[in-house]
């Protein structure tokens, strides 16, 4: 992995620009970031999550392998170089199988992390964190660590038998709330004390000497911890550097890593900016993306409404809000309140409960039909303007195609845009 090494070399040597991560699955999202990333000729990290991506399908329906051939074929199509393509496994552990004994959860976990690195993704993140059926809560930092060597064996092993050389990277620690947004409103978050950052590192490193893997430290590249960022429903904790200031000099002192910044959507670009000269020099994205990509796809249903009568329009939102109420199981543990709160949950909601619906296959109709009803005929600028003023601007002045796929895609940009710029190093 030597965009990554290379570039955590540079970066702790005193040239602080960083990677964000796109961490998607919706093609409409990949396709928005590979095209973005070869305008700017720069590499792109894809990570999956063991949510999304399993050996049993995951939420996506999805192997490890197919997700990876899924994103290889994509690149190729858009005329990316796979040389440039960076695939990633997030929060890689027991995640997945919590409510099974921890024998059987890591057996699975092992499977989950086989399949990941057989398959060719190269950035482990390993999550033990989690207590499962028969654990005690918390875990402490001595069975978290010795669980992810476990993994970090069987990775190394797997890498060996089906690449010929070991050439992973890996990511250790987690971000507390849990990955994807926090379920309940917050109130304070309290940023990771270096004192903690020092034992989840003392803990790994002697788990990982005990399984025999002390060489592969250096290729240890990222420290996940609570940076004091978050999103919940509606609200958007942003980062303070003050409050991280003594996090950010304890890294310092590790000659090959830096920290990994999780759940970093919703950001100010300052905000953004100043985590990555603070060494949290890879900034994870997803909820953003695909909460930019509802945007853009309720702009032109409204658009669509006012230029062709009732009938013949998609109804998407009407179809994705019939979907979302037929199968509740993705958002109903996560949104509360009256019927009409809950509706604007499911609707606006910064933990974007939305994204797990799109592959409906009504909702995948309805979104052809959008698209299609809009391609028929030239979209009128001024509805452009009215609904989606920074692509009516690009199209105006910059040559931007007034097209449904375009205008999609430009607007997910815009969310890249702004960790494209955070990532160069300058604040």
């Amino acid at each position: 992995m030597k965009h990554l090494t290379a570039l955590i070399k540079h970066h702790k040597e005193g040239d602080r620009k960083g990677i964000y991560a796109v961490c998607s699955a919706h093609p409409l999202v990949l396709e928005a970031a590979i095209r973005f990333a070869a305008t700017h000729q720069h590499p792109l990290l894809i990570e999956a999550t063991s949510n999304q991506v399993d050996q049993f399908g995951g939420y996506t329906g999805m192997t490890p392998a197919q997700f990876h051939a899924f994103v290889c074929q994509l690149a190729d199509k858009l005329g990316f170089p796979r040389s440039q393509l960076i695939l990633g496994g997030d929060h890689l552990g027991p995640n997945r199988w919590q409510t099974l004994p921890a024998f059987e959860a890591m057996s699975h976990a092992e499977e989950l992390i086989k399949h990941y690195v057989a398959a060719g993704f190269k950035k482990i993140h390993l999550d033990c964190s989690m207590s499962c059926a028969d654990d005690p809560t918390p875990l402490t930092d001595e069975i978290v660590a010795a669980r992810a060597a476990r993994l970090a064996h069987m990775a190394e092993v797997t890498c060996m038998e089906q690449w010929g050389e070991a050439d992973l990277v890996y990511v250790i620690g987690t971000e507390v709330p849990v990955p994807g947004g926090a379920h309940e409103t917050l109130a304070e978050l309290a940023v990771t004390s270096p004192a903690a950052a020092h034992a989840t590192l003392q803990a790994h490193r002697a788990a990982f000497e005990q399984q025999g893997l002390s060489s592969i430290w250096p290729r240890i590249i990222a420290l996940v911890v609570q940076p004091g960022v978050e999103f919940d429903h509606t609200q958007v904790v942003d980062y303070q550097a003050s409050k991280a200031s003594e996090l950010s000099r304890m890294v310092e002192d590790q000659p090959t890593l830096v920290f990994e910044a999780h759940s970093t959507d919703y950001q100010t670009p300052q905000a953004l900016r100043q985590l990555v000269h603070d060494h949290f020099a890879i900034l994870k994205v997803g909820p953003a993306l695909t909460f930019a990509l509802r945007e853009a796809l309720f702009a032109l249903a409204a658009i669509e409404e006012e230029l062709l009568p009732a009938r013949a329009c998609s109804d998407l939102r009407h179809v994705l809000e019939n979907a979302m109420l037929d199968h509740p199981e993705y958002w109903q543990s996560h949104y509360h309140g009256d019927s009409h709160a809950r509706r604007l949950a499911r609707d606006f909601s910064y933990s974007d409960r939305v994204r797990y619906y799109w592959p409906d296959r009504h909702i995948d109709e309805s979104y052809t039909r959008l698209v299609s009803n809009l391609a028929e005929q030239p979209i009128p600028l001024p509805l452009i303007s009215q609904y989606l003023p920074l692509q009516y601007a690009r199209v105006r002045e910059q040559g931007l195609s007034a097209t449904p796929n375009a205008l999609i895609i430009d607007h997910i940009q815009d969310v890249l845009r702004q960790y494209h710029s955070a990532c160069q190093g300058v604040v």
